[in-house]
């Protein structure tokens, strides 16, 4: 390659471009670092991993037709993925707990009671818990726009107590031993 020089040569003679020395150390050592962060980066970005199903859980807890939790069995195959079959003889009911930090300790899978919490009017103290369900099974934790809610399996009987009750009535989840 080759470029005009400008100094005053009045017939633009061309000069040789010299090429700069090789790179110093630093910066080949900096180049090699963006090139392993880059690649690192793409390798996260790029890994479908769920925390909830690894490799070691084996697979998904599920409900066999008696109620019981059972593993090896999948659910429905219109299910969505991560959510259990509902099992024969009950019907799934979306319920928001009171207390969302209660949803960290809450999976597929598990058996928890359902309390219905209801509101105290004006001055007088809020009524005993009613318990609405025992060992009701969790098909689904969902969290959607900000808001949480359980899936769970309850027998007809419950889920109409359940759905039966008032506007203001908050729920409670008590996780089992």
């Amino acid at each position: 390659m080759f470029r005009r020089t400008r100094s005053g040569d009045a017939d633009g003679a061309l000069t040789p471009v010299r090429w700069p020395g090789r790179p110093r150390p630093a910066t080949v050592l900096r180049a090699a670092l963006v090139a392993v962060l880059l690649a690192l980066a793409a390798a996260v970005l790029t890994a479908r991993t769920d925390p909830d199903r690894t490799a070691a859980c084996g697979p998904p807890i599920t409900a066999d037709p008696t109620g019981s939790p059972s593993g090896g069995s999948f659910p429905a195959p219109d299910a969505p993925p991560g959510r259990l079959a509902v099992p024969a003889g009950s019907v799934g009911v979306p319920v928001r707990p009171a207390e969302p930090a209660a949803l960290a300790v809450v999976r597929p899978g598990s058996r928890i009671d359902l309390l219905a919490l209801p509101a105290g009017v004006g001055a007088q103290p809020a009524p005993e818990p009613l318990r609405l369900a025992t060992g009701a099974l969790v098909l689904d934790v969902v969290a959607v726009d900000g808001a949480t809610a359980l899936y769970l399996a309850l027998t007809p009987d419950q889920a109409n107590r359940t759905l039966g009750m008032p506007e203001t009535t908050r729920f409670g989840v008590v996780v089992p031993p």
